[in-house]
């Protein structure tokens, strides 16, 4: 590989699994992945989804990082119209004074939820409106000089967490360029404008205290097994169990349901979703991963590794590293 690769881990509770054995999962994955030579490991907030456990972003980073030496951690990101920017200046100033040089925090503007959930959360809908000024407030507060006079983050204030902005769209790559903050592009779910946004944000991308020159993150879905017909058939499954959690309302489809439902015009969406997936043995993945650098003109790529059991995703993320190249710790 000529990129860097990073890990999105979504914390999957599996069928038959408990958020606890989820969480050990990561903690592995996170151990394999500071072993093998990735460059960062980064979480999502969810909620209201039966299938992923991030939903308290900055609490399993701590967790994490507390099992792990090196590797870098962070949000992939924080839905920031879901917080006070001053809350989460604390929760990831805090992060950085235990865990010096390890931290990040990427930044996305949606809320990571339906509707009702976002009720739940106490969520103005509106507030979406003002990510932008919002997140120069909580830059503020970790590389000063603070937006709010009178109001300090502790811990927070000149911890310089790097900031990150997450996009699926083309308004993320417009702030990302007038910020001068790296992007990070959710094309492992949301293909449709990665090369408009990253065009646009290398074009518009204007230099800042944090980063002098444009960075593009690409997320991609990766699948790698000891052959093509195993990989295949994870795949598969993968795309089963999305339709369960789009569609199920709770329910978990049997095999043929949710066949049936992928072959269908909705299904068909599910599987647009994830256009962007490397499947198969080592060289194939190794390859559509090269390919997928040059097309999506990534800096570094974020990959989640899709197969819905704890042992195949470490195994994926092992077979992975192996034909990239990448230095092991």
């Amino acid at each position: 590989m000529t990129v860097p690769l990073s890990i999105l881990d979504l914390a999957t509770i599996g069928k038959g699994q408990t958020a606890a054995e989820s969480f050990a999962g990561s903690v592995a994955m996170a151990q394999l992945a500071e072993k093998l030579g990735y460059r960062r490991v980064w979480y999502a907030e969810h909620h209201n989804m039966s299938s992923i456990a991030s939903s308290a972003t900055s609490v399993l980073i701590a967790h994490i990082a507390a099992h792990t030496e090196s590797i870098r951690l962070g949000a992939g990101g924080v839905m920031l119209p879901n917080h006070s920017p001053l809350t989460i200046a604390e929760q990831f100033g805090t992060l950085e004074t235990l865990h010096a040089g390890r931290i990040d925090l990427g930044l996305g503007r949606a809320p990571g939820s339906d509707q009702n959930t976002l009720r739940a959360l106490r969520r103005d809908p509106m507030s979406s409106d003002s990510f932008p000024q919002d997140v120069l407030e909580l830059q503020g507060y970790l590389n000063g000089p603070t937006r709010i006079p009178g109001v300090e983050a502790t811990p927070g204030k000149g911890t310089n967490v790097p900031l990150y902005i997450l996009g699926s769209s083309l308004f993320g790559a417009k702030l990302a360029a007038q910020l001068g903050l790296p992007y990070a592009f959710a094309s492992h779910f949301a293909p449709n404008a990665l090369q408009d946004a990253v065009a646009i944000y290398r074009r518009e991308f204007s230099p800042s205290a944090q980063l002098d020159a444009p960075y593009v993150i690409a997320g991609v879905n990766v699948i790698a097994a000891d052959s093509t017909k195993e990989a295949q058939a994870m795949f598969r499954e993968t795309l089963r169990a999305r339709v369960s959690l789009f569609f199920g309302n709770g329910r978990v489809f049997t095999d043929d349901e949710a066949d049936m439902i992928l072959d269908s015009p909705q299904g068909q969406h599910v599987v647009q979703m994830m256009k962007y997936s490397a499947v198969g043995t080592q060289d194939a993945v190794v390859e559509y991963l090269d390919e997928f650098t040059a097309h999506a003109d990534a800096d570094e790529l974020m990959v989640a590794h899709q197969t819905t059991g704890t042992e195949t995703r470490l195994r994926s993320v092992e077979l992975l590293a192996e034909v990239a190249g990448l230095v092991r710790a």
